[in-house]
């Protein structure tokens, strides 16, 4: 079955006086038309710089897709010249930044932006495009469209300038809608506002939606499928239900840990995850988790697990997801809560693994 979008193995690296930032080590999915996948993760694990890298926004250089294959309709993206990717920009991909201020140009008055990025894709006349243009700004819910189109962002407030980017967004009709942490900066009811205007825009026109967001409220609300990121890589991926309910990797338990419980008696702590991501300027030799990780052994430090298959659509790459591993792995609670473990699992996987007689790399 082809994808409307396949990224296959990408690893992208920046190169700076410093040395080489590995930002992103080999980030593998797909997406759908009509569905929507969540990207989910710390800050600095290389969420953004993946789907920038879809849409080539990385400049290049210091940017450089080190390896991999970016697919969209079966057609080859990494290769391409920025030249040519100006035809797939706004056409058949578009995205939301996170902060609509600073990605709308503040002396320009939006209706003329948005003229402008339709008539660059499409041959149309001023008019026409002008008409276009207000009736998405009446879409995306703001009232008398006709002034909008003639104000500055900065007499707007965030929440109208987040609905004028996603107007802009999908004023040529794109295939694909890139949400780069669309809601970070609106209040919970403007919020909750933006979230249904995607969706609605999702059902009329069919379009994929890819997701990055730290509020995993928001993943629960909007995404069919979740794939939660470590370090420049995805640790585990599956089905919103999966992921959520069935995780299996160990950072996965403590996002989900992490979130608070209205039903928990008051006062309860939250659970913290200890320390901090790697330093992807020398990304860490094995599992890119293992410094953080309560169950972490000498393999995982020595050596990066491969993605087990877990269910259907669902894998995770942990070493407690080893063949070997099942005679002592816990059953997971019922519930959002994290995987238990017991503290003595991780010396009695050790053991079953080095009975296999050093069969661990697994790739």
């Amino acid at each position: 079955m082809s994808h409307l979008l396949e990224v296959k193995d990408l690893k992208v690296s920046f190169d700076t006086y410093a040395g080489e930032v590995k930002a992103v080590r080999g980030v593998s999915f797909h997406l759908d038309g009509g569905e929507t996948l969540a990207i989910v993760g710390e800050s600095g694990c290389g969420k953004s710089v993946t789907v920038q890298t879809v849409m080539r926004l990385n400049p290049e250089p210091p940017a450089r897709i080190v390896g991999g294959s970016v697919l969209y309709r079966g057609e080859e993206l990494t290769a391409k010249s920025d030249k040519e990717m100006r035809a797939y920009r706004g056409k058949e991909f578009s995205m939301i930044f996170q902060d609509a201020m600073t990605s709308l140009n503040p002396v320009v008055r939006v209706g003329r932006q948005m003229v402008e990025a339709i008539r660059v894709h499409e041959k149309v006349p001023a008019e026409a495009a002008r008409q276009r243009a207000i009736e998405m700004l009446g879409k995306v819910g703001l009232p008398n469209p006709e002034a909008v189109f003639r104000r500055y962002p900065h007499t707007m407030s965030g929440g109208q300038r987040q609905r004028v980017m996603i107007a802009m967004a999908l004023c040529c009709h794109p295939s694909i809608l890139l949400a780069d942490e669309p809601t970070t900066a609106l209040d919970v009811t403007t919020q909750a506002q933006i979230l249904e205007l995607m969706q609605d825009i999702q059902k009329e026109t069919g379009c994929g939606i890819i997701l990055i967001t730290h509020n995993l409220g928001v993943v629960a609300r909007m995404a069919e499928r979740v794939a939660v990121m470590y370090a420049g890589r995805i640790v585990e991926s599956g089905r919103l239900s999966d992921v959520f309910y069935r995780p299996k990797h160990p950072y996965t338990w403590g996002l989900l840990g992490s979130m608070p419980d209205m039903q928990e008696r008051a006062g309860s702590r939250l659970t913290a995850i200890p320390g901090s991501p790697p330093d992807l300027f020398a990304p860490p030799k094995g599992c890119g988790f293992a410094a953080r990780c309560p169950y972490c052994m000498e393999l995982c430090l020595e050596n990066d697990p491969p993605a087990f298959p877990v269910g259907e659509g669902h894998d995770a790459r942990c070493w407690l997801l080893h063949p070997a591993a099942a005679a002592c792995r816990p059953v997971p609670p019922a519930g959002r809560d994290p995987e238990l473990v017991t503290a003595d699992m991780a010396p009695r996987i050790r053991g079953y693994l080095e009975a296999e007689g050093g069969e661990t790399d697994g790739r």
